[in-house]
């Protein structure tokens, strides 16, 4: 009786491989493309024909980018359906458009001070002390709200002129979507 059960199961074990081998080439011969991993979620809000508020929801992915003076541009595809009030679809629409980046959180933080002091040691009239390695580090941390951090930021790259290469970074980002 116990080789019956045993062998059922060797049995439900051997299937459940067969499926997963000859199954698995199938689920992966359509792969994900990279670009739709790309897709950045879509939503807002429009005033339909009868005065109510409608939903536009959809996807946009990137295909290049852009410096557009001192601003950075994500061109690529916005895919939106538009669904009014009642909720029936009232179109759809595919539209190459081209999107402000923000990147204000790329230059959000600044180094203030790195200061590293070795080992120290002092004999002063009798008293001794001894100091380990000191690492200090003050950074400011930029963004809305944080006044002083904004302030040392603006200090510290006075003279330094524009801290961000947009041309520069467009053209890392448009290498970055080629290897994808």
């Amino acid at each position: 009786m116990r080789s019956v059960s045993t062998r059922g199961v060797l049995l439900s074990l051997l299937v459940t491989a067969l499926v997963v081998l000859f199954a698995a080439p199938n689920a992966s011969a359509a792969p994900v493309s990279p670009t739709a991993l790309l897709s950045v979620p879509l939503a807002g809000t429009f005033t339909d024909a009868t005065g109510g508020n409608g939903t536009a929801t959809g996807t946009f992915t990137p295909s290049q980018f852009i410096a557009d003076g001192d601003q950075l541009l994500a061109e690529g595809v916005a895919d939106v359906t538009l669904v009014d009030s009642a909720g029936q679809v009232v179109g759809t629409e595919s539209r190459t458009v081209q999107l402000p980046v923000d990147t204000t959180a790329i230059a959000a933080s600044c180094e203030i001070l790195d200061l590293v002091l070795g080992p120290l040691d002092l004999d002063l009239l009798g008293l001794v002390v001894h100091l380990d390695r000191v690492h200090l580090n003050i950074t400011a941390e930029g963004g809305p709200g944080n006044l002083l951090g904004n302030l040392l930021c603006a200090v510290a790259n006075l003279l330094n002129g524009p801290s961000l290469d947009l041309r520069g970074l467009a053209a890392l980002l448009n290498q970055i979507l080629a290897i994808l």
